[in-house]
Parts: structure tokens; C-alpha cells; sequence
């Protein structure tokens, strides 16, 4: 194995030299913490037992337990653990884990899932001799079900090491796994703890590699529609420690820093337990997937002796390279060659209710608004649980049956968040959007962001559709608006995208390998023929062949398209091109993206919120709703709730459908 940590052996070492510089750091009145902190993380963790070893024969005192005396906060934590050996470490956050009232699941999925057997052999004996206690009982007293049986597996240390593959049981697992989910009504869980929990890695990647083309789908996709819960983010996660530790590790890191608060005891875990490992693999990887790198996120989110002690583990900046990676290179690479040949299955949170009669509707509905005060419960719980094509049938009996305009009623009878929500859901979605792009046109500032989500996401019919209805109801051409409101590169994106031109045909290997080798020549000329060159791809070709460009690109210059975007372009053309190649990638995951910055910080975009959870709620807002909950760990209801309130929050988790 060829380790690519950031932490190696010092040379010269000397131990008892190392345990007095550590004596003389902490005698006294204070503590010289930068003498601490340099010393400790240039040492290997064997290196540091030694010290230990030595410290208690030269002063009859124990190394940790003056650490512990001399040091506070987040920074005593990191140096104490630094201190501990792999296994006693491992053993420490399982045992934190369980204890006190609640359980920390999401820890024992990080660290059961990414061990190999060598490792957690070695945690389970350090747990027994540490707390005279068996982990496994403890385990199995604090969880359950799928989730318990997959853990207690995973503890067991017993996944085959051979990496000898047999192909037939390759296929075999493959099908039996598409079997046990996609297949039947239900879900044979047993089926996937057995071959996800025992299997080598090196054969689970080529049966991932086989179910991806007897699914059509990957197998991460197929996990978050068919379980729920921690036994769907155990299972995940086992999924992506085979597929890519270090993209699993750097997931984990991002998740620990994003938004407000930081959890230090995830970020603490991951630096150390890998520091000595792939902790340089894992920066690219970082890098690869969020354009920053791991130094300036921990820079930005820690302080003081604690953020200087990290930054000493991480071991460098990658942005100040200004290089891609081969080996990142090569991730984003199978990450094309998968989203290439995924089927992504959309599922909707909303459907037609069943026996519906539009003229009982429109008769609920005039009770709910006549009279004194209104019954929004009543509104809420029938527009929010019809299809669209339901309440226009609402909309014309209420107009036939009672002749009174249904909109205008609303209008008058609800106010603020509330209204606006119900009004887009009684829209047309043609309407709709062509209502959502004259909302981001007029007026004295323009919501470019508004403008690229919607033409980018939209099909060539529906922004056909949309074009039509915004002529109709405003009597201008939404190109011309665009062309009046925008300029340059961006406003020729747009006006390419407003067409409703983009190709549907299926992926063209031939054409791609030239549309990707001419993207590829394009980044060295100058910046306005670059974009042009960009434009008349990224606008025209379809999304699968699209798919199949982007990965070629990454072979023919061994960069990812999006790294190169953010790196290249600037302002709305980037963005434009940005959310292009997201959408193209995996559309659920960039509007659950989309979501996350309408509703993250002070203040909420509401205009965002309402424009997606309305128009994606009949088309894939389910698949969205995992997308952001295996991103931002926490539900698209618990992010909803926290972030609105009264009927409007009612509305919304109606739409939302449920939480995860």
C-alpha cells in the first residue's frame, strides 16, 4: 500500500530528547503551546508512543495526563488525541459515541464503515481493555433494526482480503443485489448487508461497476430510494469508502466545516486518523469536489493554537498550486463514466389524488374564504395535495360553478409568503416560469441566478411553453426582455438557452471525443473565444452526450470542466456554465444546492424557495430531498422548519412530502 499521508517519521528522533522539550514546555507558570503543537505534529503516532514511554521514565508522570492539565478547548482535545495510538483513538470515539443520552450514529458509520479488519480487530481489544466492556453489546444495546445487524457486521472484521474476483459471483452479486431493491416490492435488506458487509473491495467495485449497467442507475441512487434512516446512511457510506476513501473522508471534512458551527470532533477524528495515510489524497479530492481546499476551509472555520495544529496535519494549500491532480483527475474521471451511465429515476412528492371531483373542491374552497376570516388549513390541505393538472380543473369549475375568479379570491384572502406560495401552485407551469422569469428581469436589479436555474433545468418543450405564456400574459418577447436586460457572453448564453433548441439525441461517442478535444483546445485561447467555444456546446449538445464529453475532457487533459470553469471564467458566465455542467452531472443534487443557499444564513430567499419546491414537487423534488440530506446531513423538512414558519412552513413540508 503507498501511503499518502502529510505526516511522516521524523528523522534523527530521539525520544527522551522529545519528552523533555515536551517537560520543559509545560513546567512553570504557562505553557509554551507552539513548542507543543510543532513538536507533537512532526512526529509519526509510533513515534509519539515512544515519547510517552520515555516522558513517564524520566518523570514518573504521565504525558497525557499533563497535557490534559496544561492545554484547553478544541486544542487539547486535538493534541490529547494525537497522543493516543490508532486503536485506542478508534476505540475513544466509539465509546463517546454511545455514552450520555443520545447516540451519535452518523460517528460509528464513519469510523465501522472506513476501518479495514486489521483495524477494527485492534479498536475492539483497545475498547475491551480500556472500559472492560465488549463494543459489540454496547452497539447492540443502542441501536436497531437494519442498522444494528449492518454494524454489527461491519464489526465483525471479517470482509474477505483476498482481492481474488470471480466474475460469475461478480454478476451474481450484481443481479442479486438489483433483486433484493429495484426489482421487487420492498426491499430485501439482508441481501445487501450480506454482500456489502462481507465482500472484498476489489470485488464490490466491479459488482458496483455491473449493477450500474443492470440497473442503469448507480448504486448509490438505488440505496437512497430503496432504505431510509441510518441503515441508508451506513449502507452509503460503506458504498463510497469502497468506491473512494479519500471522496468519502472529504465529504465528511466539508460537512464537519460548512455553515454555522463547526462539529470539531469530526473534523478532529478525520485529521488525525489519516493524517498518516491519504490525508494528501483526501485534499484533492477536496478540492476536486468544492473548488476551495482543505487548508483555507479549516483556516476560515477554526482559530487560534487549534486551527495552527490542523493546518500542520493538513499539510499545505492546494489553491496555491494552481494545478489539478492526476489522481483527482482520475476520480473525476469514473465519476463522469457513472453519471454517463446512470438512468437517474425522478420521483415527485406530489401525485393526482385519487377520486377527485374539481366541483367538490371549488365548493370547499368558497366556504374556506366566505364570510369572516378564512380557513387556510382548508386551502393549504387541497392545493397543496393536488396534482397541477388538478387544480386547473379547480380553477375553471370554480369560475363555472360560481362565477368568481379562484386567483383573484386568493389573492384577497391570503397574504405575504403564504399567498405567493399558493398562487404558484394554482399557475400553470408554464405560467409559472414565465411569471419566475419576469420577476427576475423587472425591476431595478436582475436575478441572474433565477434566470440560469430555470433555462437551464427546463426541457426544450417546457421553455417553449413558458416563452409562449410570457408573451401572452406580458405582451413581450422574453428574448427580447432577456437581450434588454443582460449583455455579452451572458446574455448570448441566455438567448441560446431561450431558444428550446438543445439537442435530444443520445450520446455520440465519435462527436464527443471531438466536441471534448475542442473544449480541451479552447482553454488555451483567449478568454472571449474560449467562451464562445464553451457556449456552442454546453448550449446545444444533449445532457447524455454531454455527460459523455466531460469525461473524455478529463482524458484529454487530465482536469475536471468544472474545475476548469471556476478557475477560467468569471461572473454570470461562470455561473451560467456552472450550473449547466451541475445540472448535467446530476440535476436533484444541484437544486438541492440551490436550496440549501435559499434557505442558509440570516434571511431566507423565498422567491428561490418557492420557485423550486413548486415547480420540481411533481417532477423529482424526492430525489432532491436526498440529495440534500447526503450532502448537508439534515432533512430538506428539518432545513424547511427551521427556516419558516406557520401555514407557509405547512405548505412547504406538504409539498416537501415527507422527512427523511
Amino acid at each position: 500500500m503507498v501511503f499518502r499521508g502529510t505526516i511522516t517519521a521524523a528523522e534523527d528522533f530521539d525520544a527522551a530528547v522529545d519528552a523533555e522539550a515536551l517537560y520543559n514546555a509545560m513546567k512553570g507558570f504557562g505553557s509554551d503551546k507552539e513548542a507543543i503543537l510543532d513538536l507533537v505534529t512532526s512526529r509519526s503516532n509510533a513515534q509519539r508512543q515512544e515519547v510517552i514511554a520515555a516522558y513517564k521514565s524520566s518523570y514518573g508522570k504521565d504525558l497525557i495526563d499533563d497535557l490534559k492539565y496544561e492545554l484547553t478547548g478544541n486544542f487539547e482535545r486535538l493534541i490529547v488525541s494525537l497522543m493516543r495510538n490508532p486503536a485506542q483513538h478508534d476505540a475513544k470515539e466509539i465509546h463517546d459515541a454511545l455514552k450520555g443520552a443520545g447516540t451519535n450514529e452518523r460517528c460509528l458509520i464513519e469510523v465501522l464503515a472506513s476501518r479495514n479488519n486489521q483495524q477494527i480487530h485492534a479498536m475492539v481489544e483497545a475498547y475491551k481493555d480500556a472500559y472492560d466492556r465488549d463494543m459489540e453489546e454496547d452497539i447492540v444495546r443502542e441501536s436497531s433494526g437494519h442498522f444494528k445487524k449492518m454494524l454489527v457486521v461491519l464489526l465483525q472484521g471479517t470482509r474477505d482480503p483476498s482481492g481474488v474476483v470471480d466474475a460469475d459471483l461478480v454478476e451474481e452479486d450484481a443481479r442479486d443485489l438489483f433483486a433484493a431493491g429495484e426489482e421487487k416490492w420492498g426491499t430485501d435488506e439482508s441481501k445487501f448487508i450480506m454482500i456489502l458487509g462481507n465482500r472484498s473491495v476489489t470485488h464490490l467495485k466491479m459488482v458496483f461497476d455491473e449493477y450500474d449497467k443492470i440497473a442503469e442507475k448507480c448504486i448509490e441512487d438505488s440505496i437512497k430510494s430503496e432504505l431510509s434512516g441510518d441503515f441508508e446512511r451506513v449502507m452509503l457510506a460503506v458504498v463510497q469508502g469502497i468506491r473512494c476513501v479519500p471522496m468519502f473522508f472529504a465529504k465528511r471534512l466539508y460537512k464537519s466545516m460548512k455553515g454555522l458551527g463547526t462539529a470539531d470532533n469530526t473534523l478532529i477524528r478525520i485529521m488525525i486518523c489519516r493524517s498518516e495515510i491519504d490525508m494528501l489524497d483526501i485534499r484533492e479530492c477536496f478540492r476536486l469536489q468544492y473548488e476551495k481546499s482543505l487548508y483555507n476551509m479549516i483556516k476560515e472555520d477554526t482559530s487560534g493554537d487549534y486551527k495552527r495544529t490542523l493546518l500542520q496535519l493538513c499539510g499545505g494549500d492546494d489553491d496555491l498550486a494552481g494545478e489539478f491532480f492526476p489522481e483527482a483527475a482520475q476520480i473525476a474521471y469514473k465519476m463522469w463514466e457513472i453519471s454517463s451511465m446512470t438512468k437517474i429515476q425522478l420521483r415527485p412528492t406530489i401525485w393526482p389524488a385519487a377520486d377527485f371531483d374539481p366541483a367538490a373542491d371549488a365548493q370547499a374552497l368558497r366556504k374556506a374564504m366566505k364570510g369572516f376570516g378564512t380557513d387556510e388549513d382548508a386551502i393549504i390541505d387541497i392545493v397543496a395535495c393536488r396534482s397541477n393538472a388538478q387544480r386547473q380543473a379547480i380553477r375553471h369549475t370554480f369560475k363555472s360553478l360560481l362565477g368568481r375568479d379562484l386567483m383573484k379570491d386568493f389573492k384577497s384572502e391570503l397574504s405575504k409568503n403564504l399567498e405567493r406560495l399558493i398562487i404558484a401552485l394554482m399557475l400553470t407551469p408554464a405560467e409559472f416560469d414565465a411569471k419566475m422569469m419576469r420577476k427576475a428581469i423587472e425591476g431595478a436589479g436582475t436575478d441572474e441566478h433565477a434566470l440560469i436555474e430555470i433555462l437551464v433545468s427546463r426541457s426544450n418543450e417546457e421553455i417553449q411553453a413558458m416563452s409562449a405564456a410570457y408573451q401572452s400574459g406580458y405582451k413581450k418577447s422574453l428574448e427580447g426582455d432577456i437581450q434588454s436586460d443582460t449583455s455579452g457572453h451572458f446574455c448570448r448564453i441566455l438567448v441560446s438557452l431561450v431558444q428550446g433548441a438543445r439537442e435530444e439525441d443520445p450520446a455520440d461517442v465519435e462527436r464527443a471525443d471531438t466536441d471534448a478535444q475542442e473544449l480541451a483546445e479552447a482553454c488555451n485561447a483567449e478568454s472571449d473565444d474560449m467562451e464562445m467555444k464553451f457556449m456552442s456546446i454546453l448550449c446545444t449538445r444533449s445532457f447524455p452526450h454531454l455527460r459523455r464529453v466531460f469525461q473524455e475532457f478529463v482524458r484529454f487533459t487530465n482536469k475536471d470542466i468544472e474545475q476548469i470553469i471556476k478557475k477560467e471564467m468569471g461572473g454570470d458566465v461562470k455561473n451560467a456554465f456552472y450550473a449547466i455542467v451541475r445540472s448535467v452531472k446530476n440535476q436533484p443534487s444541484y437544486f438541492a444546492d440551490r436550496l440549501y443557499k435559499a434557505m442558509k444564513g440570516l434571511g431566507t430567499d423565498d422567491r428561490a424557495l418557492i420557485r423550486i419546491m413548486v415547480s420540481r414537487s411533481e417532477v423529482d423534488l424526492f430525489n432532491i430531498r436526498k440529495e440534500f440530506k447526503e450532502t448537508h446531513d439534515e432533512s430538506l423538512h428539518d432545513f424547511i422548519k427551521g427556516d419558516t414558519s406557520g401555514d407557509y412552513r405547512k405548505t412547504l413540508h406538504l409539498l416537501c412530502g415527507g422527512e427523511d
